[in-house]
């Protein structure tokens, strides 16, 4: 158990009906605990102050009288030297100027030069702004601009430049490069104002990006905030983290190479689904990057969003709406295993408490009762080769629906691409309830000629006699991944049918190569709203099961008795495409049928 404040120095402070005040010329230091208030934190005069030293975290309760006075807290945040690198922040505090409750706009000039170098640890002075492309760390320089905000309105999104003393609403995330030459490591900004508290909202839009954050003095947990009631109609589960290459030494946008890494977690908060963004699959020296490990271009984020971090959330279809960041959503966790700043040389610090297990890679490990595994497919686009990685997880839960926190919606796309579909959406990760005779198809988009390659990475929870195969229609081949890589020259299309992962090879049958002798046949009654599967010579059928057209499973009759017609209700189906199974002693015929109800 940690005390809940490390010690109180000079002056007047006082902790009286769930308030902490901090008076006359007096400051709380926090070193490496937690301070955690009720209600409102008053810092009454300029001179008043807290000090979040070594992880130190405040956290607010339930009261709703709302922070006040011109004092300032302090907390300290790393991000990355590198000049040519964007990191995204979300201001944990506001700004002073006025004496008023609530959470007011931030202005970056409030981010100090936190002097690391000098005895005191309460140290600080203003940063320097400059024009020009690139700052400085000795003094603290930082560039303008780079300094912008990205906001959704209606039916339009745009980059807004904010500079160094333009208002960022509470809530809202913002861009800003680094300001050294290395390639890698960090540097310390001191962020010193009103600390944000309280119920805080952003607008967001259908379909369209917002770049929000972690808006306060503490670590937040990313499961109640994706899970929260008021955020699930608004935003569509996952969340997008900014990564880039910093070897690209330009400023020129299309010099970049970088993307969104995509994040999500299920509501019990042990399940993380992430993919990578999409970068170069080889280096200068022609060395394989290891997908999956957080290092330099493939980095990752945990349960826990860290204090500072801003990120991208995504408007669900039909939103006008608000997201909300909320004091229920913070936690005390430490950076480490659960909580990392999305930046390059995260923190190695562990924390006390990880309740989700890591493999040595950096990957996440699934409970038992999941199974998971990765595909990375290589493009070859003029003889540049990147890698997009596509995810899937197994579950009895999952549903033929959309699984909040199991399933990714793509961030961006590529002329030449891979994902799944759902709901007329684009998806990189998908969950299922694990079967053998799962059908899932994969989309293909092609722009020009090329090698085509498919890998399979991080198999976790299947048996090893289990084959996951890539099944190539066109060539009607079964290509089992865990032995074998499949590689192909293909040529430019969009590919919605050709490619599909299954996991056993065809004995299936199609209707015209059984009907003839055997006459079963399958039709859909849109009329009744009923499938009815014909069996005039009493075949022994052993299961009937409805499947969509992404290879989730709808429905499973198991048939106990022979008969010579059966008949399913498709009246809770949506209009479109699915699959009928009918499973035999020794075959499986298989037939599409189209609903309309």
């Amino acid at each position: 158990m940690r005390a809940p404040i490390t010690c109180l120095l000079l002056g007047f402070v006082s902790l009286i009906s769930a308030q902490l005040s901090v008076r006359n010329n007096a400051y709380i230091y926090v070193n490496d605990e937690i301070v955690f208030v009720k209600d409102d934190v008053n810092l009454n005069e300029a001179d008043s102050k807290i000090y979040l030293r070594s992880d130190g975290q405040l956290i607010q309760g339930d009261g709703t009288t709302g922070n006040s006075g011109i004092g300032e807290l302090s907390v300290y945040q790393d991000g990355t030297t590198n000049q040519w690198s964007y990191n995204y922040w979300c201001s944990p505090v506001g700004g002073i100027l006025v004496n008023n409750f609530g959470n007011n706009a931030f202005r970056v000039n409030q981010t100090d030069d936190p002097l690391l170098a000098t005895a005191s640890p309460i140290d600080s002075q203003n940063s320097g702004f400059t024009n020009n492309f690139e700052g400085a760390n000795s003094p603290l320089v930082i560039s303008n601009r780079w300094l912008y905000a990205f906001v959704s309105s209606g039916s339009y999104s745009n980059w807004i430049f904010v500079g160094s003393t333009n208002d960022i609403a509470p809530g809202l995330g913002y861009t800003m490069k680094g300001i050294g030459t290395a390639t890698t490591g960090n540097q310390t900004y001191d962020f010193r104002g009103k600390p944000n508290s309280g119920t805080i909202g952003n607008s967001v839009a259908d379909g369209l990006f917002t770049l929000v954050g972690n808006p306060y003095p503490s670590a937040m947990d990313a499961a109640a905030y994706i899970h929260d009631v008021d955020n699930v109609n608004a935003i569509d589960g996952s969340l997008y983290y900014w990564e880039q290459d910093g070897t690209i030494n330009s400023h020129v946008l299309r010099d970049y190479v970088g993307g969104y890494y995509t994040f999500t977690i299920n509501v019990a908060g042990d399940v993380i689904t992430d993919t990578p963004a999409v970068f170069n699959t080889y280096d200068e020296q022609d060395n394989t990057f290891a997908l999956g490990t957080p290092q330099d271009g493939v980095k990752s984020a945990g349960r826990y969003i860290p204090i500072g971090q801003g990120f991208m959330v995504k408007g669900e279809t039909g939103s006008t709406g608000t997201v909300f960041a909320k004091n229920s959503h913070r936690a005390y966790e430490i950076e480490g295993s659960n909580s990392f700043f999305f930046r390059s040389g995260n923190s190695t610090r562990r924390s006390d408490d990880t309740d989700i297990a890591y493999q040595d890679n950096g990957l996440s490990l699934v409970p038992e009762d999941y199974k998971r595994f990765r595909i990375n497919v290589d493009f070859t686009v003029n003889e540049a080769e990147y890698t997009r990685q596509v995810v899937l997880n197994f579950h009895d839960s999952a549903t033929a629906g959309f699984d909040r926190g199991l399933e990714l919606v793509r961030a961006s796309n590529y002329p030449s691409d891979v994902y799944f579909t759902l709901n007329n959406k684009s998806f990189s990760g998908l969950a299922y309830p694990f079967n053998e005779t799962l059908i899932i198809p994969v989309i293909v988009d092609i722009e020009a000629q090329q090698t085509l390659r498919f890998r399979i990475f991080d198999i976790q929870n299947f048996e090893e006699n289990q084959p996951i195969f890539i099944y190539d229609t066109e060539t009607d081949t079964y290509n089992n991944l865990r032995d074998q890589n499949y590689e192909l020259t293909i040529d430019p299309n969009n590919y919605t049918n050709r490619f599909k992962i299954v996991f056993a090879e065809a004995t299936t049958l199609t209707l015209e190569d059984f009907a003839e002798d055997n006459a079963l046949t399958i039709r859909q009654d849109n009329g009744a709203q009923e499938l009815h599967v014909n069996n005039p010579n009493y075949l022994n059928v052993a299961t009937i099961e409805i499947i969509d057209i992404n290879g989730k499973r709808i429905s499973k009759k198991l048939v106990k008795r022979t008969e010579s017609k059966y008949k399913l209700s498709t009246a809770n189906l949506s209009d479109g495409v699915y699959i009928v199974n009918i499973a035999l002693n020794d075959a499986t015929i298989s037939e599409k049928i189209l609903v309309k109800n």
